[in-house]
Parts: structure tokens; sequence; C-alpha cells
């Protein structure tokens, strides 16, 4: 019988964590955006020492709220301060009822009852689920992400967003405007005027440097776009392409990809009966070394992402009663694992290497090959203090291969550990996975941000660990 929603998918199944280790869905794609302008290497580069153009338009939901509920709604499902005028951005995190995380994003306050969630689709089925079954007096709008296969579809949205990021990037927004724009507390918005067209901006930073990231109406891709790239000519502006733009998230701190903790508990069975066959939590891939036969092992708490500070218990919402019975102290912590060159170069050699082993191919510069990944991390001993999480891949600013993890509280900065890379018994059976063995690769745990930039001088939030608006995607 063919199953109507994401219960029957898992009833049928029989086991969550086979089905999803073992899914056809093929890689996470970035859609439409080249995948290069230039080259990838020099596009990372770009964002250290000059000035990109980053096109954030079609790889991420957007929710629109509108209502005399609509705060409400924010309200009842972030663990984040309700603290929120208009006119400001934050952190989205929703939480399950037993206080794992659904997923995040960044909501934007455009008036006291109007909000836009941009991000992954898991916070965004959440939203558009409690907005149609909690009673809420909110009209909902959704602009799903650009098809990953269009097929000759031709993708519209409805708003284009861009990115203007780097040491030289103010000199281009200015540009581009025409004259001075004032520099707004961080996450603040405003709006500014390019080629004639009004768009919003979002005061954001990358790479330690002011930036700004806009949004204003699709018909107008073209036309902004040129005009930027026009600006920015003497600056240097470099446009990025969808293989450069993820490992940013590997320099800023950034866990892209939480399994969503939706799979269990009678309390969101009605939840799992809501999202639809074709859901994102539906057909999406696990992938790596770690493999448990319970999937609620693969849950993560808002203290595994760097979340728990932004945990606040001054207002109802779902999971706060299980948040407020963790000790934050007992809870892992998130960091960056440094893989050691020798074994980066192992893993990479075992391609032409016609009689050895052949390894998990690491594909430079975003190796991950499930939407959600988790590799097994050991100490010395052979104990499993971590796991590493999706993010893993290489960045031409260090000159390094990393991935992001979440490591027991005992585990100190500096501390040599083993990341198990690649899957057991030759692989799963995802297309995208090939047949191979094994290996141990060694890794350094350091800071997250990795990026001795970032760490200096992002605003605070939870790319430093620090609860305040943060930015994200």
């Amino acid at each position: 019988m063919t199953a109507r929603n994401l219960q029957e998918i898992l009833d049928q199944a029989g086991n969550t964590v086979e089905l999803l280790r073992n899914s056809p869905v093929g890689p996470y794609v970035y859609p439409v955006v080249s995948p290069e302008f230039h080259n990838w290497r020099s596009e990372q580069l770009a964002w250290r020492n000059s000035v990109v153009l980053m096109d954030q338009t079609h790889h991420m939901d957007a929710v629109y709220l509108r209502g005399e509920d609509a705060f409400r709604l924010f309200s009842d499902t972030a663990i984040t301060s309700t603290k929120f005028p208009v006119g400001v951005a934050k952190q989205y995190i929703p939480t399950t009822p037993a206080g794992h995380v659904i997923g995040d994003g960044i909501m934007h306050r455009e008036a006291d009852d109007e909000f836009i969630y941009v991000g992954r689709s898991p916070a965004a089925d959440w939203l558009l689920f409690q907005a149609e079954t909690g009673g809420y007096d909110v009209d909902v709008e959704v602009d799903r992400r650009s098809s990953s296969h269009p097929l000759g579809t031709a993708a519209s949205r409805r708003f284009w967003r861009f990115q203007i990021q780097g040491p030289r990037a103010w000199e281009v927004i200015e540009k581009v405007n025409g004259g001075p724009v004032e520099q707004l507390k961080f996450f603040h918005e405003d709006h500014i005027t390019i080629a004639g067209v009004r768009a919003r901006t979002l005061r954001h930073g990358m790479a330690g440097a002011a930036g700004l990231e806009l949004w204003g109406p699709y018909e107008s891709y073209h036309q902004v776009r040129d005009a930027i790239l026009e600006a920015g000519a003497e600056s240097g502006i470099v446009p990025v392409g969808s293989r450069a733009y993820p490992p940013a998230a590997l320099e800023s701190g950034w866990a892209s990809a939480p399994l969503p903790a939706i799979y269990t508990g009678d309390e969101l069975r009605a939840y799992r009966e809501w999202l639809q066959p074709d859901s994102y939590e539906a057909v999406l891939s696990l992938a790596g070394s770690f493999v448990s036969e319970d999937i609620e092992d693969y849950y993560l708490t808002p203290w595994d992402l760097g979340y728990g500070s932004f945990v606040k218990l001054d207002h109802d919402f779902s999971g706060r009663d299980a948040l407020a019975q963790i000790d934050p102290a007992s809870q892992r912590k998130k960091v960056t694992l440094e893989w050691n060159a020798d074994d980066v170069k192992k893993i990479l050699g075992s391609v032409v290497d016609v009689d050895g082993p052949q390894y998990k191919y690491l594909d430079l510069p975003l190796a991950n090959y499930g939407y959600a990944g988790y590799d097994t991390v050991l100490d010395a001993d052979g104990n499993q203090v971590g796991l590493s999480l999706n993010n893993v891949g290489y960045t031409a600013n260090e000159r390094r291969v990393l991935s992001m993890g979440t490591v027991d509280p005992s585990v100190p900065e500096g501390a040599e550990l083993q990341l198990i890379w690649g899957e057991p018994d030759g692989g799963t059976r995802k297309t995208n996975v090939e047949p191979h063995e094994q290996c141990t690769v060694r890794v350094v745990v350091s800071p997250a941000p990795f990026s001795s930039v970032a760490r200096a001088e992002y605003q605070a939030g939870w790319r430093t660990g620090f609860a305040d608006l943060a930015p994200a995607q």
C-alpha cells in the first residue's frame, strides 16, 4: 500500500534508522546557482580578502506569517527570548516536547503581526503544522526552495536574496546605493535602493567584516545582480557559486543539518501523520560511520549544537519543561574538528591506488554524502566521546579539511581524537555511496568558529557561544 504520510512510511519500514540510512534520494543539492563562476578556491579566498556576492535565492524555504497570533506562534515554538522588536531578525530554533532540536533558521519581524522565516525545511514544516493545527489566528504563505532537479522547469521565487560580504563589502554597498549607508546594529534591518529597486537589508557579517543580506522582488533579480557586480568591479567583487558557498559554515561554526528529532514520541504522531510522503523528513538520507538501532541516538539538544545559551525559560514553549531539567554542564559541546593532513592525503590518494584500499570518496570542497551526517569520534582508548556532524569540507582560507562536531564536556580543546570515516560493511544502499572501506582520521579538537578572524570579530551569537541576535544559513 502506498504510504500517505511519514507515519505510514515508518510503520511500513519497521526500522527508521535502516530506512533513512538507505534512502535513495541522492546528495543534497544547492539548486539553480552555478557551481562555479571563477573557481571555488578563488571564490572562498575572496570572502576573506576582498568582497563577494553570494546568491541565497534558491536553497531555502520561506514562510510568511501574518495575523494577531503571529507573535504567539513564534513564542510558543522558539527556545530563544521573546524580546523581539520590529525591524530585527533572530535565530529561530524549535524543539520537540522532549527538548531535542527540530531545525533552525532565521526569523525576521517585519511588523507587530508580521514575520518571515527563512531556512531549511524542518523548522519551516514545524511552523506550518503548528499554524494549521494549533488554533492560531494567523495567515500563512510558504515559498518552498527551488527544485533540486528541475528537469527544464524554470525556477521562480517570491524574492531574490543576496549577500555582499567581505572586507571591502561596505564600499560596494555604498557605491550601489549612491551614497552612505548607515551601519546598523548587527542583525537589524533597513531598506536600500539598487538600480531603482527598493530592497530590504539585514546587517550581517562574514569573515569578520560588516556586510549586508538583501532581498527584493524576484522579477528584478537580474537587474539588481548586474548592478551589484558592476558597482563592485573596481573592488574586485567575486560571485560565489554553489560549490564554494556551503563550506563557509565550517569557517563560521554552524552545524547546518541536524537530524530533525521527530521520528518518535506519541506527542509527535499527529505531526508525522501531517508530513507528506515526499517531505524533507520522509526522504532525507542519514550518512556516516555512527550506526545505532535507535533513531533517538541521533537526536541532539541545543547544547550539542552550540545553542545552549539561547535557551530562555522566561516563556512557555514546546520542550521548555524538558530543557529546564537539563544540567548544561553535562551536555556535549560544539567544536570544530581539524583533520590531520597526512590522513587526508591517504584518503585522497586511495582513488589512484590500484592495489590498495578504496576509502569513502572525500569530495572537495564539500564532502557531505547525506542530508544528515554522523561520524563516530573516539578517544585514544577507543571510547566514543563525540560525533562529527554533517559539515565536512575544505576551506581554502585555512587550507584544511574541517568538520563540525559535538564532544563530551570533558574533552579539552587541543585534544587529538580519532574520527571513523566511511560507512561500515562497505557502505549503504544510498545512490551516492560507492563500495569502500572505513579508515581512521586523526582530528584535533579546535574552536568553533575555527577562523581566528571570525572568533575575534564576530558579534556575540551562536557562532561564538553567547546568546544574542545571531546569524545563520
